[in-house]
């Protein structure tokens, strides 16, 4: 078993943002040297988040939409009063109550295993950013 662990980043443009890593991920296995693993897909960030879905751009139009209107960001939220980083943003953090950090995603022979409509992508709900970072980490043979 052998463990590989590689970082990417992107900037991000808007204050709700769906962005196609897939194709970095695929590459990084093909890269990787590994036959068949694993690779776990992590967000180091606690108001950005990874899933897996369908590219189509109505739907994500729909998804941005839905997350906007799911959480507002004009909320009356206690975390906004004094936050950390001087961002009022306790509603990316409320919205990543019902994401997920990391995905798991199998691959063999260099290709990931995913399904014909999915894609992987990294949700950003506290941008614009300029520069934030996608842990992968493959585990394999």
């Amino acid at each position: 078993m052998k463990i590989i662990t590689k970082t990417i980043t992107t900037p991000t443009l808007t204050p709700v943002e769906i962005i196609d890593i897939t194709p970095e991920i695929r590459t990084a296995a093909a890269e990787s040297g590994l036959q068949a693993g694993t690779v776990t897909v992590i967000s180091q960030h606690t108001t950005a988040f990874i899933n897996i879905n369908e590219k189509e751009n109505c739907l994500l139009e729909d998804m941005v939409t839905f997350l906007k209107r799911l959480v507002p960001r004009d909320g009356n939220y206690s975390h906004n009063i004094s936050p950390l980083d001087g961002r009022d943003n306790a509603h990316s953090h409320l919205l990543g109550l019902f994401m997920n950090t990391s995905e798991t995603i199998p691959f063999s022979r260099g290709e990931l295993l995913l399904g014909r409509w999915q894609s992987v992508f990294f949700i950003e709900l506290d941008g614009p950013r300029p520069s934030r970072s996608i842990l992968l980490q493959f585990s394999g043979i």
